[in-house]
């Protein structure tokens, strides 16, 4: 009797300390589960950390700045992100869409990147004017003087590439200029020019899934699954971007005409071909009696070949302008007033004068 008392001590015993380990066994291993997923969003968070690397082509100016910490936007690089993009003429700055920041993060890893040179950030009102009075090819609305569009070049990369990684992003509109080595970059509506060619879109697309158009107004094939995909971003999407108070956007004008309705100023005149003087000895060509271009869903048909050559002639001063200007590095100065929507922030102390005006046109996308 004895001996079965304490056998049965023993097996209970036993099984006590079996679920004692299986159970430490079970907490074990929830702590390395929970660790672990607390690694993965602490690698996720970290991930999401950007820095860039910005070279200004007429100031000379050098800045490198981690301006998204963990997805968080940090303000006070942003703001020296805004001085850099300056209206370099006359020192004025402001708010720069992060979205557009963004899109320019995201550009330069894609190609693979390292320094980004700007040609031209913000530009004020009063500058755009004088740019329009000397060339027919600055749009009277850009995106510039919003603070939503970029001229740069990927050092080290060639145009085409940065063209081809601009589209994919699909985040606004994508400028092309060859003749004067940058691309233009926005976030306004989901666009380009001038416009490719079909063979020369599904190059870049060669799954077919973009809502860019070609010239001769014919989708891709995967334009639907595109376009889905661009919908279900919603309104914070930066292709969305044309759904804010500084996009222009009129009452009554649908979503998708708004994103992918054909052009806005900024590509219309950018693009737009100078009108040929009419021979002394032949009278004045009639308009064109032709029919209207045929709209593809939402997509509106544009010509196949658009002379961006000519556009380009007037932007050849701002780049001979490069060599005129220094190439000391010189600190990036952070301005003193608070961030405000799209109104002009003052030079803060001690900021170099504004450029003078260069002799000769000039113009930006």
């Amino acid at each position: 009797m004895g001996s079965h008392v304490a056998l049965s001590g023993v097996r209970r015993d036993s099984a006590t300390g079996t679920v004692f380990r299986a159970g430490r066994r079970i907490g074990l291993a929830a702590v390395i589960v929970v660790l672990g997923c607390n690694g993965l969003q602490t690698a996720a968070a970290n991930g999401d950390t950007r820095t860039l690397s910005f070279h200004h082509t007429h100031t000379g100016e050098n800045l490198t700045v981690t301006y998204r910490r963990n997805g968080r936007y940090d303000a006070d690089a942003l703001k020296k992100i805004d001085w850099v993009m300056r209206d370099w003429r006359r020192n004025q700055s402001v708010k720069m869409d992060p979205a557009v920041i963004d899109a320019v993060w995201e550009l330069t890893r894609s190609v693979d990147g390292d320094t980004v040179d700007i040609i031209c950030g913000y530009r004020a009102p009063a500058t755009n004017s004088m740019l329009r009075s000397r060339s027919g090819g600055v749009a009277k609305e850009s995106q510039h003087m919003v603070g939503k569009a970029i001229d740069l070049k990927v050092r080290g990369v060639s145009l085409e590439k940065q063209r081809a990684a601009a589209l994919r992003l699909h985040r606004g509109g994508v400028g092309y200029y060859p003749g004067s080595q940058f691309i233009h970059v926005d976030t306004g509506s989901i666009r380009h020019w001038p416009r490719m060619t079909y063979d020369q879109l599904a190059k870049v697309f060669p799954d077919g899934r973009t809502v860019h158009v070609p010239s001769n107004g014919k989708p891709l094939p995967g334009y639907q699954q595109a376009l889905a995909q661009v919908q279900s971003r919603g309104g914070s999407s930066t292709a969305m971007a044309s759904l804010d108070a500084g996009s222009g956007l009129k009452p009554g004008k649908s979503l998708l005409a708004s994103l992918f309705g054909g052009k806005d100023a900024e590509e219309a005149e950018d693009t737009a071909r100078p009108a040929a003087p009419a021979a002394a000895t032949k009278p004045a060509a009639a308009k064109p009696s032709g029919p209207a271009p045929a709209r593809v869903q939402t997509a509106r048909v544009e010509p196949a070949k658009i002379e961006a050559s000519k556009t380009e002639a007037a932007r050849a001063d701002d780049t001979k302008a490069d060599a005129k200007t220094q190439t000391a590095r010189i600190e990036v100065a952070r301005p003193a007033a608070a961030r405000a929507g799209s109104k002009p922030i003052a030079a803060p102390a001690g900021a170099p004068a504004a450029a003078p005006e260069p002799a000769g046109p000039e113009m930006f996308s």
